[in-house]
């Protein structure tokens, strides 16, 4: 990555963008600010013989990942129902590595589906996870609730190890494991945070892992089960620390967030400094938003720390807060639940939440938190609350005093940083379950009903491009190296001007 003496600048002042080069993680750096400083991004997006389509690649049925581009590879998560080998054919997660240049299909991750109970991974979601790369090491969580460290390079150049039990991995338990060849992952290590954490995987786990030098920092995907009435986890961890280089855990909250999820955890965490200290920024699935102080130094062996609180804030006080379970599917009073993450710019966290897609109220916002204080800040530090249109999921995008955000009611919305005040409002004709993505001057977004969009950033309205691709597009588009990046459920895209 180019301009490293700037991106240092950049973590201090807390404002990060991506040069114009790799984008190795979901979200820019620690403060997950979905904004790029890429130049040469097009406003056309035809699929045709004529078009400016510099190549595109099958991928499952189903995709939920957002694409990551390092090192000239570029890694997303999909499902197995357009299988790369026919050892594997069987509905699975699978995380899929190709090359930048053609889309050539280099390697895989399979990972069997858990059969106990469908609503622990639930059929065809895939893997939801997208991936996060430093160096020649990929970071994930995959669909069993496992945190996974990879070599970027696959089995083509031999079995690092330590890990070795690649094959037996891929198949379900008590299965006999078949052979490997040069297209298939090669594990560095592997958690089981069921096992490890005591966690409840719910639906579809969805993190983003962050790195902050030697720990890794993961939303444990815990939630309800089969009823969606019970917390059969109650002790479980929302937020866990792993080192880094051998994928030991090494701490975990202990705020007791578990009772009190209305559906599941689904928000990766941020990071920042706030008046030169550092502050790891987190979103329960209780509604609650959290700051803890990142971890100094690595406990012994055999211990798991607790990560020290700073500050808490409800996002959603009117909310119900006793026997909250018995409000599922009340569209009109629930508890809130946030999907996406917090992101930090220009000294000010913005967050977007509200009831639950599938089984909350209609009710949602974007809200500018002070990240500054202590205990709980949450009659004081709500600096402004923008109204959405019924649910969200998406992490919102800041860039030059303005905030991109998308919502159920088909619109993607322009907000002024500085007050909260809508600019403009854009119906983009679907449900958008993506985030909004900000580089050359253009915001791309693309919604549940294929259709993707690029419109001028700042406060004039302006469409430069549209198109129909055909396909569901649940993930973020991804911009590096002068390319724009776009999966629908069952294909990759890489648009070039």
């Amino acid at each position: 990555m180019r301009g490293i003496a700037a991106f240092a600048l950049g973590v201090v002042m807390g404002t990060v963008r991506l040069w114009g080069a790799d984008a190795p993680q979901w979200g820019v750096a620690w403060t997950r600010n979905q904004v790029s400083d890429e130049k040469r991004l097009p406003v056309e997006f035809n699929t045709g013989p004529q078009g400016n389509l510099r190549w595109s690649v099958d991928l499952g049925t189903e995709t939920y990942s957002t694409p990551v581009i390092a090192h000239g590879r570029v890694l997303i998560g999909t499902n197995n129902h357009h299988p790369r080998n026919t050892n594997h054919l069987a509905d699975s997660g699978v995380m899929m590595c190709f090359d930048e240049k053609d889309g050539r299909f280099l390697w895989q991750m399979v990972v069997p589906k858990r059969i106990e109970d469908p609503f622990y991974d639930w059929p065809n979601t895939g893997m939801s996870s997208p991936a996060t790369v430093e160096g020649r090491r990929v970071y994930t969580v995959t669909n069993r609730g496992e945190v996974a460290c990879l070599d970027l390079n696959g089995l083509a150049d031999g079995n690092d190890g330590p890990f070795t039990g690649e094959a037996q991995h891929m198949v379900q338990p008590g299965t006999v494991a078949g052979s490997l060849d040069a297209t298939d992952a090669d594990f560095v290590w592997l958690l089981d945070l069921v096992a490890a954490a005591g966690i409840w995987t719910h639906d579809g786990i969805h993190c983003s892992v962050l790195i902050d030098g030697d720990f890794l920092y993961i939303n444990t995907g815990t939630g309800v089960d089969n009823t969606h009435k019970v917390i059969r986890a109650p002790d479980a961890p929302s937020l866990v620390v792993v080192e880094k280089r051998t994928g030991r855990l090494l701490a975990r909250d202990n705020e007791h967030i578990a009772p009190d999820i209305f559906h599941c955890t689904w928000s990766s965490p941020s990071l920042a400094k706030v008046d030169g200290k550092p502050l790891l920024f987190f979103a329960g699935g209780n509604g609650r938003l959290f700051a803890f102080e990142p971890l100094k130094k690595a406990p012994p062996v055999g211990e798991v720390a607790t990560l020290k609180k700073v500050w808490q804030l409800d996002f959603d006080p009117g909310a119900p807060k006793t026997d909250i379970h018995k409000y599922l599917s009340n569209k009109k009073e629930s508890p809130s639940n946030i999907y996406g993450m917090l992101v930090f710019d220009h000294g000010s966290l913005y967050v977007a939440g509200g009831g639950d897609w599938f089984w909350g109220k209609n009710e949602a916002w974007l809200k500018r938190i002070d990240p500054h204080g202590s205990g709980d800040i949450t009659a004081t530090h709500i600096q402004w609350s923008a109204p959405l249109g019924r649910h969200t999921m998406s992490t919102p995008a800041v860039a030059d005093g303005l905030v991109y955000v998308a919502d159920s009611q088909h619109f993607l919305r322009c907000i002024e940083a500085e007050s909260g005040k809508e600019v403009w409002a854009h119906d983009v004709g679907g449900e958008v379950w993506a985030s909004a993505t900000v580089a050359d001057g253009k915001v791309y977004l693309g919604t549940r009903n294929g259709q993707f969009w690029a419109l001028q950033a700042g406060r004039e309205k302006r469409v430069l491009g549209h198109a129909d691709l055909g396909g569901a597009i649940s993930s973020t588009a991804i911009a590096a190296n002068q390319t724009l990046y776009v999966a629908t459920n069952s294909r990759l895209f890489a648009f070039r001007k």
